[in-house]
C-alpha cells in the first residue's frame, strides 16, 4: 500500500501592483525630538486668503469668464476674506482684464488685499506691476520651485542657481515697487513662496528664504509672507508640521515675517496638516472654497473655518449661508459639491441608520429641554441652522432606519409625538415598505402611510359619527354612553356604561361586537398651536393577549379619544 502525503498549495501570487518598496520610498523624518505642536490647539483664526480665483480657476476644465469670476469675488468679499488672490495677470489677457476690473470696479473695501501671482521673472513682473495699478497696497506674491527634484529635472541647476532666481526677481520687485508706489515699496505688500516647498530639504529652503528676507527687509508694518506651501503632498500631516515649526523657529527676522500655509491634497489629509501647521506656529492659510485645485485640490477652507468654529473659536469668515456659497461655487465652477463633503454636502446632517435616529431624535429633545446655548446632539458636531440650513432632512428614512428616526419625522414635519411602543409597531410597517422597494420613503409619504393606517383607514368597517354620555340612574358614578357610528356602511347607534366616555364607548363597542377590548394606556397632545388646534389620541388597546394601537384626530379632544377607540377595533377586526 503507497503512502500518500499531502502538500500545501503554493500562496496565491499578488497580481497588479508592483512592489511598493522597490517603486517608491517613504519621505524622510524631520530631525526636532523637542517639537511642539502636538500639545497646542488652535485658538484663533489665522490670516485667511483665496486664492479660488486663480489656483482653482487654473484647475478648471472650463476655466471661469468674467461673470463667474465676479460672482465668485463678490462672495469672497461678502464672507470677510481680509486676502484674495485675483488672478495671475502676466500669463493672460482674461487674468490681467479681471485684474483691472477689481482695482477700477470691484469696489474692494480697504482692509481686503488683493494678490496676484507671478513668477520669478522679469516680464511677467513687469506686466504684473502694470495690472495693479492704482490698487491699495495689493500683494505681490513671487515664487519659484525649489525642490530637489525640480531642481534636478526641469531647470538643471544646483542650489545657488535657483537661489539667484529667488534673488533677482526679489531685487526687481522692490525696484520696480519703489518706482510705481506714491509711497514707495509702501504702497505694495510682498510675498514668496518656494514651490514645492515639500520637495525642498529644509536647510535649503531656510537658505533660499532668509535670502529673499535680506532684499525685502520687511519691517512690523510691512510685513513679509512667507508662503511655504505643500505643492504636492508629500507626507503624514504631522512631517509637515514638523516642517513648519523647524522653519519657524530659524527663519532669520521672524517677527516681520507672516509664515503662510499653501496645502493641497494629494493625500486626502489637506486638512490636517493645515490644522498641525498651524499649532506648529503658522499665521495664515491660503486655500479655496469646499477645496478645489490641482488634482486633488487645494485645503478647503470652508471646512478649516467650521472646524474651528466647532471648538468654539471664532474662524471670522461668515459661512451661515452655505447653500448660497454652494450655489454660487457650483455656479462659478461648473462643479459639484458630493453629498458627503463636510459641513455643505446635501446629505451630511442627515442619518439612515436607527441607532443614530434614536440618538439624534433624543438629543433635539434633550436640547429643547434644557434650553440652554450650548449645543450637545449626538452625530452632529455643529448645529445646522448655524450654517443655514434646517432641521428638515437630519432624518431621512430607508430600509436601515428606527423608530427613532421614523418618530422624529412624524414630530418635527407633522406634529405627532407617537408612543414608543407605537414607534415600534409602526417602524414594522415602514420597514416593509423600504425592504419591498428598496429605497428612501419621503417625509410625506411616511406621514401618510401612518395616517392612512391609523386614523383614515380606507376600506376599514367602522366609522365615529358621534356620541352622547347620561349618568346611569341606577348606578353613582356611572355613565352611560350612547354612540352614533357607521358599521359596513350602515348607522348604527350603540350603547355601554362605564365611569367615563372612553371607558364607555368600550364596553359599548365590545357589546356591540363580541370583542373583550380594554384600554392599556392612552396620550393626547394637540397637533399645532393656537385655539384651532386638532387633537390627536393614541389609544393602546389589549385583546387576546395582544397590544393593539389606534388613533384618533379631533377637534375635540373626547371625540379624538373614541376615534381611537374605533382604529383599533377595525385593527383587530382586519386582523380576523
Amino acid at each position: 500500500m503507497t503512502a500518500h502525503t499531502k502538500t500545501a498549495a503554493a500562496p496565491t501570487p499578488r497580481r497588479g501592483m508592483p512592489s511598493a518598496a522597490a517603486k517608491y520610498q517613504p519621505y524622510p523624518v524631520i530631525d526636532l525630538a523637542d517639537r511642539t505642536w502636538p500639545a497646542k490647539r488652535i485658538e484663533k483664526a489665522p490670516i485667511w486668503c483665496s486664492v479660488d480665483l486663480r489656483d482653482g480657476n487654473q484647475a478648471l476644465v472650463d476655466p471661469m469668464g468674467h461673470d463667474r469670476k465676479e460672482r465668485m469675488f463678490k462672495l469672497l468679499l461678502e464672507m470677510g476674506f481680509p486676502e484674495i488672490e485675483i488672478g495671475f495677470p502676466s500669463a493672460s489677457q482674461t487674468d490681467f482684464d479681471f485684474a483691472r476690473w477689481c482695482v477700477e470696479q470691484g469696489n474692494v473695501p480697504r482692509d481686503v488685499s488683493l494678490q496676484v501671482l507671478v513668477q520669478c521673472r522679469p516680464e511677467l513682473i513687469t506686466r504684473t506691476f502694470e495690472a495693479l495699478e492704482g490698487a491699495h497696497r495689493p500683494i505681490v506674491h513671487f515664487y519659484n520651485s525649489t525642490s530637489e527634484l525640480q531642481r534636478r529635472v526641469v531647470f538643471q541647476k544646483d542650489v545657488a542657481g535657483i537661489r539667484q532666481i529667488a534673488t533677482d526677481a526679489a531685487k526687481m520687485i522692490m525696484d520696480m515697487a519703489d518706482k510705481a508706489g506714491s509711497k514707495g515699496a509702501d504702497s505694495y505688500r510682498f510675498q514668496y513662496s518656494p514651490e514645492s516647498f515639500t520637495g525642498t530639504e529644509l536647510e535649503v529652503a531656510l537658505e533660499i528664504c532668509n535670502a529673499v528676507t535680506e532684499i525685502v527687509k520687511p519691517t512690523a508694518d510691512n510685513k513679509l509672507i512667507v508662503n511655504l506651501p505643500s505643492t504636492v503632498e508629500m507626507s503624514t500631516p504631522n512631517i509637515y508640521a514638523d516642517q513648519i515649526e523647524w522653519m519657524c523657529r530659524n527663519l532669520d527676522n521672524r517677527e516681520n515675517l507672516i509664515v503662510s500655509l499653501h496645502p493641497h491634497n494629494d493625500r486626502g489629509t489637506g486638512i490636517a496638516a493645515t490644522e498641525l501647521g498651524l499649532m506648529a506656529g503658522a499665521d495664515r492659510v491660503e486655500g479655496t472654497l469646499f477645496g478645489n485645485g490641482e488634482r486633488t485640490g487645494n485645503v478647503d477652507v470652508v471646512t478649516l473655518a467650521l472646524n474651528m468654529f466647532t471648538q468654539g473659536v471664532d474662524p471670522e469668515l461668515d459661512c451661515s449661508q452655505i447653500e448660497r456659497m454652494k450655489a454660487v461655487y457650483e455656479y462659478s465652477n461648473q462643479m459639484t459639491i458630493p453629498e458627503r463633503h463636510p459641513y455643505v454636502g446635501e446629505l451630511v446632517y442627515t442619518a439612515f441608520s436607527g441607532s443614530h435616529q434614536d440618538a439624534i431624535n433624543k438629543g433635539m429633545k434633550a436640547i429643547k429641554v434644557a434650553n440652554k446655548e450650548l449645543w450637545e446632539v449626538p452625530y452632529l458636531p455643529i448645529d445646522p441652522k448655524d450654517v443655514g440650513r434646517s432641521y428638515e432632512a437630519i432624518i431621512r428614512i430607508n430600509s436601515q432606519s428606527g423608530k427613532g428616526g421614523i418618530a422624529y419625522i412624524l414630530q418635527e414635519d407633522y406634529g405627532l409625538n407617537l408612543p414608543k411602543k407605537l414607534q415600534a409597531e409602526f417602524r414594522e410597517d415602514i420597514q416593509r415598505i423600504t425592504d419591498e422597494e428598496g429605497k428612501e420613503l419621503a417625509s410625506r409619504r411616511i406621514y401618510e402611510r401612518f395616517m392612512e393606517r391609523y386614523v383614515s383607514q380606507p376600506g376599514s368597517r367602522l366609522s365615529f359619527i358621534d356620541h352622547q354620555t347620561f349618568s346611569d340612574p341606577e348606578r353613582k358614578g356611572i355613565r352611560i354612553v350612547a354612540a352614533d357610528i357607521i358599521d359596513a356602511g350602515e348607522t348604527k347607534r350603540i350603547e355601554g356604561k362605564g365611569t367615563g366616555p372612553v371607558d364607555g364607548f368600550v364596553d359599548a363597542l365590545n357589546r356591540h361586537l363580541g370583542l373583550e377590548m380594554t384600554v392599556a394606556d392612552y396620550s393626547e397632545h394637540s397637533m399645532q398651536h393656537g385655539s384651532n388646534a386638532a387633537a390627536i389620541c393614541y389609544m393602546e388597546v389589549e385583546h387576546d393577549g395582544r397590544t393593539i394601537f389606534g388613533v384618533g384626530v379631533n377637534q375635540n379632544i373626547v371625540a379624538a379619544s373614541l376615534e381611537a377607540i374605533v382604529s383599533a377595533a377595525n385593527r383587530i377586526l382586519d386582523a380576523r
